[in-house]
C-alpha cells in the first residue's frame, strides 16, 4: 500500500471514531424530538434543533479537515474552505418529527454494531417503525444468533472487533441456511471502495452514518419487500414441488395399474411375450391376448393419439372392452365386426377429440387360420420359417373418427414355427439426432434378423434407443410376439 493510501486509510479510521459520538448526539436528539412531538410537547423543539444543527456542523468539519485535502490546505496556509451559503430559493433540510411512522412492511431485524449506543439508537428507531429487533455486538455473535432465530434483514456494521462486517457478510453468504437473508452494510466510513466491496460480496445495500431517516426507512422497506416477495416465491415453489410429488405418486400408481392389465407372458399353448416402454409415465399404447373360447385366440394392440393421462384412460377403457367382450351384438371372432363396434363405442367427440388405431387378430387353432383387421394401424409382421417376412395389413379408418363405417378383414394360414409381431409405430418411427427418420424396411430387416432370437424384443428396444441417440423416446414403444 502506498504512503498516500495508508494515510487516507488512517484518516478514515479517525473520521469513523470521531463521527461515532456525534452520530449518537444526532440520533438521540432525533428520537427525543420525535417522542416529544408524539406527546404534543413543543417547548424544547428549538433547542433540540440547535443541538442537531451543531452536530451536523461538527460532522461537516470532521469530513473537511480530517482528509488529505484538508491537511494540504492547512499546510499551505490557505485555511479551511468556507461553506457556501444556500443558493437563492434553496433551503436547508429541517428535521421532520414524524419520519418514523409505522412502516408499510415490517419484519424481524438483526442490528449488529460493536458500539452499544449505536445499537440501541438504531434499534429504538426501527421499533418506532414497527419492526422487531435483536442486537449483536460483533459478526461472530450475529452469526450465532441468526443460526438460532429467523430474521428478515440484517443491518451490519463494517468496523467491529472479533469478526468485522466484511467477514460476517462473507459468512452469511457462504451459509446455505442464511444466504437468503438480505444484509445492509452500515458504517461511518466514507470510502467508495468499501461500498463497492460490500455490494460485490452480496450485500443488499449500504447505508452511511449518520442515518438520514427517510433514506433509512426507504432502504429497509425496499429490502424487506424483496425478502417478502422471495419468501412468497419460495412458499409457492414448495407448494408446487409438493403438488408435483403428489402428482408423480398418482401417475406412478396409474402407470402400475396400466401395466397390471397387460397379460403375463405365457408358454402354453404358444410362447407369447412382449416389450413395452412408454415415452412418459403414462402412454397411449395398450395390448392384450385372451382365448375367446377353446379354439379362438384374440390378439390385439392399440395406440391412442397423444400421451399422458387422457390417452392412457382411453387405451385402458378400450382394452377392458375387448377383454370383457362388452360390445353389444358384436361377434368377437370377427375382426372387422370388432373394429366397427369399437368405432361406434368410442366416437372422438366424446373422448376429448382423441382417437386410436388398432390391429386386431383372431387365430383359429384347429385350422391355423389367422383373421385380422386394422383401423389405421401399422401392419403386423409374420416371420415364417426359412427367413421370409410377410406384412399383415387390412386397410381401415382410424377408430372414432367417423361413425357407422365398415371395416374389412383378411386371413392367412400360419405355418408351424412362425412368429407374429404386432407392433405400434413407435417401434420404427425413430428420429435420429440429425433429424432423419429410419425407414420401415430398416425395421423389417432388423426384425427379420433378430425377431426369432429369445432376446429379440430387447435387442429391438436397445437398437431404437441407440438410433435415437440416447434419452427418452419420442413415442411409446410397444411390441407383442406370438411364437406358433
Amino acid at each position: 500500500m502506498s504512503a498516500g493510501a495508508q494515510s487516507e486509510s488512517a484518516l478514515a479510521r479517525v473520521r469513523h471514531d470521531m463521527r461515532t459520538p456525534i452520530n449518537h448526539i444526532l440520533g438521540y436528539s432525533e428520537l427525543v424530538a420525535e417522542e416529544l412531538a408524539d406527546e404534543g410537547v413543543t417547548s424544547v423543539a428549538a433547542d433540540l434543533e440547535k443541538i442537531r444543527n451543531a452536530a451536523q456542523e461538527l460532522l461537516r468539519m470532521v469530513g473537511e479537515h480530517l482528509s488529505d485535502d484538508g491537511f494540504a490546505r492547512l499546510g499551505s496556509g490557505l485555511g479551511p474552505e468556507t461553506p457556501s451559503a444556500p443558493a437563492s430559493g434553496q433551503t436547508v433540510a429541517k428535521f421532520e418529527t414524524h419520519s418514523d411512522a409505522r412502516a408499510a412492511v415490517t419484519g424481524r431485524i438483526l442490528v449488529v454494531d460493536d458500539n452499544l449506543e449505536n445499537r440501541e439508537t438504531l434499534a429504538r428507531r426501527l421499533q418506532r417503525q414497527g419492526h422487531s429487533t435483536t442486537m449483536a455486538a460483533d459478526g461472530a455473535e450475529a452469526l450465532e444468533i441468526a443460526r438460532r432465530e429467523p430474521f428478515d434483514l440484517v443491518l451490519l456494521d463494517v468496523l467491529m472487533p472479533v469478526l468485522d462486517g466484511y467477514g460476517a457478510l462473507a459468512a452469511f453468504k457462504a451459509d446455505e441456511a442464511l444466504r437468503h437473508i438480505p444484509v445492509i452494510m452500515i458504517s461511518a466510513l466514507d470510502e467508495i471502495e468499501s461500498v463497492v466491496h460490500c455490494i460485490e460480496e452480496g450485500a443488499e445495500d449500504y447505508l452511511p452514518k449518520p442515518f438520514n431517516p427517510t433514506l433509512l426507512r426507504a432502504r429497509i422497506g425496499a429490502s424487506l419487500e424483496k425478502k417478502a416477495l422471495r419468501d412468497q416465491e419460495q412458499k409457492y415453489l414448495r407448494r408446487i414441488e409438493e403438488t408435483q410429488r403428489h402428482l408423480k405418486s398418482e401417475l406412478d400408481e396409474a402407470a402400475n395399474y396400466v401395466r397390471s392389465i397387460f397379460p403375463q407372458p405365457t408358454d402354453e399353448p404358444f410362447r407369447i411375450d412382449w416389450n413395452y416402454a412408454p415415452s412418459m409415465e403414462l402412454g397411449g399404447d395398450a395390448f392384450g391376448y385372451h382365448w375367446i373360447d377353446g379354439e379362438h385366440l384374440a390378439i390385439y394392440l392399440l395406440d391412442v393419439c397423444g400421451h399422458g393421462v387422457g390417452a392412457s384412460l382411453l387405451s385402458v377403457s378400450a382394452i377392458n372392452v375387448l377383454r370383457s367382450g362388452s360390445l353389444p351384438e358384436t361377434n368377437f371372432r370377427d375382426p372387422a365386426a370388432v373394429l366397427a363396434g369399437l368405432n361406434n363405442a368410442f366416437p372422438m367427440e366424446r373422448q376429448n377429440n382423441m382417437y386410436f388405431t388398432i390391429w386386431y387378430g383372431v387365430y383359429h387353432s384347429p385350422t391355423r387360420i389367422l383373421r385380422h383387421a386394422s383401423g389405421g394401424h401399422p401392419p403386423s409382421l409374420l416371420l415364417v420359417p426359412g427367413g421370409a417376412v410377410r406384412e399383415l395389413r387390412a386397410p381401415g379408418m382410424l377408430i372414432g373418427v367417423m361413425p357407422d363405417i365398415g371395416y374389412a378383414s383378411d386371413a392367412c394360414e400360419i405355418e408351424p414355427g412362425s412368429r407374429l409381431l404386432v407392433l405400434c409405430d413407435g417401434t420404427y418411427e425413430i428420429k435420429r439426432p440429425d433429424g432423419t427418420m429410419i425407414e420401415f424396411d430398416d425395421f423389417k430387416n432388423f426384425m427379420q434378423e433378430n425377431g426369432a432370437r429369445p432376446d429379440g424384443l430387447e435387442r429391438l428396444l436397445a437398437w431404437v434407443r441407440q438410433l435415437r441417440g440416447g434419452g427418452a423416446l419420442e413415442d411409446d414403444f410397444s411390441i407383442l410376439r406370438v411364437q406358433f
